[in-house]
């Protein structure tokens, strides 16, 4: 798939949600790791744009939040590359998944799975090849995101299905492939 213009606009308006959502979280004090606000833009790039831009905008997304905001932190943790990673996969495995089986769930929830074990691959790589030893193990990492993001979680399973059905009506273009 080549990055046409359209898919290029896509990406952006998806990567500006993805740095605005988390700013707007943390002014009400909910906390990201919390209600994962920047997970949301990202999965429904996977979606809508499909594979090659669900990935991009989950690479470009923390890194721009990054440079203008200072989070997600590089230090003392690397939580800034494990999102890159983790992020990158839930919008190619989502958008991977659902242009093959155009099937919502299935895909959300491929994409929700495939993200945190690529997240516990990143950081099991972190402390092998880096040595960061301040982060727990690898699968203590990933089960303290999951336990602390369950909020988003859920708000994950719930929204983006009721964004994509709402969008598909109101743009049908959006049901075509391509």
């Amino acid at each position: 798939m080549k990055l046409t213009t359209h898919k290029t606009l896509q990406a952006a308006m998806f990567i500006a949600l993805a740095v605005i959502l988390p700013l707007a979280f943390h002014m009400v004090r909910v906390g990201g790791p919390v209600i994962l606000p920047m997970h949301i833009p990202v999965i429904l790039a996977g979606f809508i744009s499909g594979p090659l831009v669900g990935a991009l905008v989950g690479i470009i997304s923390p890194i721009i939040s990054f440079l203008l905001t200072g989070m997600p932190p590089l230090a003392p943790l690397p939580i800034l590359i494990t999102m890159i990673f983790e992020l990158a996969a839930y919008g190619a495995v989502t958008g991977l998944l659902y242009s093959s089986t155009q099937k919502i769930y299935p895909s959300l929830i491929g994409g929700m799975i495939a993200g945190r074990i690529t997240l516990g691959l990143t950081v099991w790589v972190l402390m092998q090849v880096f040595g960061f030893t301040q982060l727990p193990g690898a699968a203590l990492f990933v089960q303290g995101a999951i336990v602390t993001g369950l909020p988003g979680i859920v708000l994950q399973l719930i929204l983006i299905p009721l964004v994509l059905i709402r969008l598909k009506n109101a743009l049908p273009e959006l049901s075509k492939k391509g």
